[in-house]
C-alpha cells in the first residue's frame, strides 16, 4: 500500500470519532499511530533502503542499517491538523536486542524539531539534558555519559543541535529504557526505566503509557511506574517536527535490534487492548502487514533474502512438511510458494480469459442457498452446501479429477449459509440453520434457531459438531481475526414472521473455555450478509440490511474497529442488501452490494435495479458512488483475478417472472469500470464461488431453486 493511501487511511480512520476542534489540535482520541508501517509500507513491492527484514525464532521484524531519509518523515502527515502532542498516550513496541548489545544508547525512535529552530536555540539549551538530570534523579548513572559525550559532539562539531534537537524520544541502553521529551522551558526532561533486561535475545513487546500515570509494561508483567516530580506537559509544540524510525536522524544511536512493531496510540492505554495475552511476547496492537505472514522456521536471525531451494516439476504436494519450500513449474512458467496448505503464486505467466466451459452439473439433494469452497489440510479442496431439505440435510463434498464428489452428509434444518475458518492448525465449519432443528421440536412456535460449529477430525476424517449457537433464521456468517483473535459475526435476518430489526451478534473466541462467547450486539435490520476487510491498520466490517419490516429501502451500515470493538463509520443506502464483496485493484479499493428489490408497504417490488460499486474516496474520507449495474434481484457478487485481468461475477436469481435467467461476467476495464463479457446461463442462481486446483481456475454457483449445481471451468490463454 501506497504512503499516500496508508495516510488517508489514518485520515479515513479519524473521521469516525466526533472530533471537536479542539481535540484535533491536541490530538487526543485518535486511532492507533503505526509508525512503522507507515515507513515500510511506501512501496509494498521491496523494503524501503536502510531497512532488511530478518527472522528470529520464526518471527519476522526489521533491522536498520543506515538512517535513510525515507525512514523520517513529518509529523503532520500522521498527526494531522495537531500543533500540540497529546498529552496522555501509549506507545507499543515489540523488540529483539541481542546479548551482544552495546552499553551505548540507540534510539527506537525520535520526534525532532527543524534545524532551523535548533539552530536558534542553541545556545540557551546547552547542559539542558545534565541540567534536567540533576533534577529529575531519575538516572544519576547517566549522567557523567550524558555529559561526556555531549562535550565530545560539540568538539567535532556535530552536535545534536545542528541536526535538528529533540522533542520526543524512546532509548534503548543494554539495561535501560529511557524516555525523553521537551519539557518546560525547552528543558531535555529524561525519564530512566531501570533493569528492564531486554538485551537477551528474545522477542519483548512494551507498553509505554503516559498519563495521570507513567508506566512500563514488558510482555503484559506487572507495570514498573514512575512518579516523576513533573508531568509531561499538555503544550508540546510539534509544529514542523518530523519522526525518525530507528534513529534520531543520525548514524549515532541508530537502533541495532530487530524492530516488529512501533504504535503511537493517543488518548489511551494500550496495555488494555493487547493484555493479557497468549503470547505476551508479541503482543499485537498493530503489527506492518510485511511482518506478520511467519516463514519457516529457520536458523536464528535468518535474513528475508536468504535463499530458499527450489523444487523443478510438474506436480508437487503442499502440506506442513513443505511449507516455504518454492516450486517451478515449468510447463505453467510459474514459480509458487507452499503456505502449509496450498501453493501460493509468487510469479507466473500471465493469463486471459479466453472463454468459459461448462465443466460439471452437480445433482443434489434439494434446492442449495449456499456453497463454500475451502481446503482441509491432508485432504485437499473441499465443498459444504447448504442444501433447503430438512429430510436430506447438507452435504460436503471432495474434489477429484472429474469434479466435486459427496464425501459427507451432515444433518441440517433448512441450511442457508456454511462458513469455514481455521484457528491455529484445526478447520472448522459453521451453519446456520433456519428450520429450528431437534433443539425446539416440541415447540412449534419458537422464533429460536441454533446454528452449529463442526471440526474436523484428523482421527475420523470427517467433520463433527463441536458448539451451538442461538441465532434468528441467521443468513450469514463471517470468520475473521484482530490481533490474533478469532471472532465469528453472525447476521440475524429475523425472530419470527415480523420482526426484522434485531440485534446481530459478534462471537469472540474464549481460549479458557475453548468456545465462542458473545462480544459485542449490533442493531441489524433483516441482516443478509456480513463482509470483514482490512485496509492499513484498520478492521471494517459492513453489513447488508435488507428489511425494517415496511421497506427495502434501508440503510445498510459500515463499522470500524476502535478500542476493542466495531462502531459506526458510515453508513449507506441499500436496496434489500444481500451481499457485500470487497476488492482491492492496484492501491485502490472497492465495495460493492448487491441490491435484492424495491418494496414499500404493499407496493409491488422492483427486481431489475441497480447494484452498485462504491470505491474508497481517499480525499472525502468515505466510500463513495463509482458505478451503477443493473441487476435481476441479486444475492452474491463474487471477484477474482486471472493474471492482470480482475473479475466480477453477479448472482441473479430472479426478474419479476422466472428464475431462468443469465448471470453476469464482468471484467475490469480501468476508466470504464466493469463491463460485461460472458453470460452465464443460471436456475434461481444463489451463490457464486470461484477457486483453483492445479493451475486451473473454476467457477461454481448453487441454485435455490432447483436440486443442482454447476462447475464452469475458466479457459484462459
Amino acid at each position: 500500500m501506497s504512503s499516500l493511501i496508508f495516510v488517508q487511511l489514518l485520515l479515513l480512520g479519524l473521521r469516525v470519532i466526533s472530533t471537536t476542534t479542539d481535540t484535533w489540535r491536541h490530538c487526543t482520541d485518535l486511532l492507533p499511530l503505526d509508525l512503522l508501517s507507515f515507513v515500510l509500507e511506501r512501496d509494498t513491492s521491496k523494503l524501503v533502503p536502510g531497512v532488511h527484514m530478518k527472522q528470529a525464532g520464526g518471527v519476522r521484524g526489521v533491522h536498520f542499517s543506515s538512517p535513510h531519509t525515507v525512514l523520517s518523515f513529518p509529523s503532520s502527515q500522521l498527526l494531522v491538523n495537531c500543533d500540540l502532542f497529546p498529552k496522555e498516550f501509549s506507545i507499543v513496541v515489540t523488540l529483539k536486542v541481542t546479548h551482544a548489545a552495546s552499553a551505548r544508547n540507540e534510539y527506537i525512535f525520535s520526534l525532532m524539531e527543524p534545524k532551523t529552530v535548533a539552530a536558534e536555540e542553541k545556545e540557551n539549551d546547552k547542559g539542558d539534558v545534565v541540567e534536567s538530570n540533576k533534577k529529575r534523579g531519575v538516572s544519576g548513572e547517566e549522567h557523567d555519559g550524558e555529559e561526556e559525550k555531549k562535550k565530545e559532539e560539540e568538539k567535532q562539531g556535530k552536535s545534536n543541535e545542528e541536526h535538528g534537537r529533540i522533542i520526543l524520544g524512546l532509548r534503548f541502553s543494554r539495561k535501560y529504557l529511557h524516555f525523553l521529551f521537551k519539557g518546560h522551558g525547552g528543558v531535555v526532561e529524561h525519564w530512566v526505566f531501570r533493569s528492564t533486561q531486554l538485551a537477551d535475545n528474545q522477542w519483548h513487546t512494551l507498553v509505554l503509557t503516559i498519563g495521570s500515570h507513567v508506566r512500563l509494561t514488558v510482555d503484559c508483567n506487572s507495570p514498573v511506574e514512575i512518579v516523576p516530580s513533573t508531568p509531561f506537559p499538555s503544550d508540546l509544540n510539534i509544529q514542523g517536527s518530523r519522526f525518525h524510525i530507528g534513529s534520531r536522524g543520525r548514524w549515532k544511536g541508530l537502533f541495532s535490534g530487530l524492530l516488529r512493531q512501533l504504535v503511537l496510540l493517543p488518548g489511551s492505554d494500550a496495555t488494555r487492548q493487547i493484555c493479557p495475552s497468549s503470547d505476551p511476547q508479541l503482543a499485537a496492537l498493530s503489527v506492518p502487514p510485511l511482518l506478520l505472514d511467519l516463514p519457516v522456521m529457520g536458523r536464528e536471525g535468518e535474513s528475508h533474502e536468504t535463499e530458499e531451494p527450489v523444487s523443478v516439476g510438474l506436480e508437487r504436494s503442499c502440506s506442513e512438511l513443505q511449507q516455504g519450500q518454492l516450486w517451478f513449474n515449468p510447463l505453467r512458467k510459474g514459480l509458487y510458494l507452499c503456505d502449509g496448505t496450498v501453493w501460493i503464486t509468487v510469479l507466473e505467466d500471465h493469463k486471459r480469459l479466453d472463454y468459459v466451459l461448462e465443466h460439471q452439473v452437480l445433482t443434489t439433494s434439494s434446492e442449495t442457498h449456499d456453497v463454500e469452497v475451502f481446503q482441509v489440510p491432508g485432504m485437499g479442496l473441499m465443498a459444504a452446501m447448504a442444501h433447503r431439505s430438512k429430510a436430506s440435510g447438507s452435504a460436503v463434498y471432495l474434489w477429484t479429477h472429474s469434479g466435486f464428489k459427496l464425501y459427507q452428509n451432515i444433518t441440517t434444518h433448512e441450511a442457508l449459509v456454511w462458513r469455514h475458518f481455521n484457528m491455529g492448525k484445526k478447520t472448522y465449519l459453521v451453519v446456520s440453520n433456519s428450520g429450528g432443528g431437534p433443539h425446539n421440536r416440541f415447540n412449534k412456535e419458537s422464533e429460536m434457531d441454533f446454528s452449529v460449529i463442526y471440526k474436523w477430525s484428523k482421527k475420523r476424517k470427517k467433520f463433527v459438531q463441536f458448539q451451538s449457537l442461538q441465532t434468528y433464521c441467521a443468513r450469514d456468517w463471517e470468520a475473521f481475526n484482530i490481533n490474533r483473535q478469532t471472532y465469528l459475526a453472525v447476521a440475524n435476518h429475523r425472530q419470527g414472521n415480523n420482526n426484522h430489526t434485531i440485534d446481530s451478534v459478534i462471537y469472540r473466541w474464549n481460549r479458557l473455555t475453548k468456545s465462542f462467547e458473545v462480544h459485542q450486539m449490533l442493531p441489524t435490520s433483516g441482516a443478509y450478509d456480513w463482509e470483514f476487510f482490512t485496509v492499513g491498520p484498520y478492521h471494517f466490517l459492513v453489513v447488508a440490511n435488507a428489511f425494517d419490516g415496511v421497506t427495502t429501502s434501508v440503510d445498510s451500515v459500515i463499522y470500524v474497529w476502535i478500542n476493542g470493538s466495531f462502531q459506526v463509520f458510515q453508513t449507506i443506502k441499500t436496496f434489500c442488501a444481500t451481499d457485500w464483496e470487497m476488492f482491492q485493484i492496484g492501491s485502490r479499493v472497492f465495495l460493492v452490494v448487491a441490491n435484492g428489490h424495491r418494496l414499500h408497504g404493499n407496493g409491488p417490488s422492483r427486481y431489475a435495479i441497480n447494484s452498485t460499486i462504491y470505491e474508497l474516496d481517499m480525499n472525502g474520507q468515505l466510500f463513495v458512488r463509482f458505478q451503477d449495474i443493473v441487476t435481476y434481484s441479486a444475492v452474491d457478487w463474487e471477484f477474482f483475478s486471472l493474471g492482470e485481468e480482475h473479475f466480477l461475477v453477479v448472482a441473479n436469481s430472479f426478474n419479476g417472472e422466472s428464475y431462468s435467467l443469465n448471470s453476469i461476467l464482468y471484467r475490469w476495464q480501468g476508466y470504464e469500470g466493469f463491463v460485461p463479457v460472458h453470460w452465464l446461463p443460471t436456475i434461481g442462481c444463489s451463490d457464486w464461488e470461484f477457486f483453483s486446483f492445479k493451475g486451473e481456475s473454476y467457477l461454481i454457483y448453487s441454485s435455490a431453486k432447483a436440486p443442482l449445481s454447476k462447475v464452469f471451468k475458466l479457459k484462459t490463454y
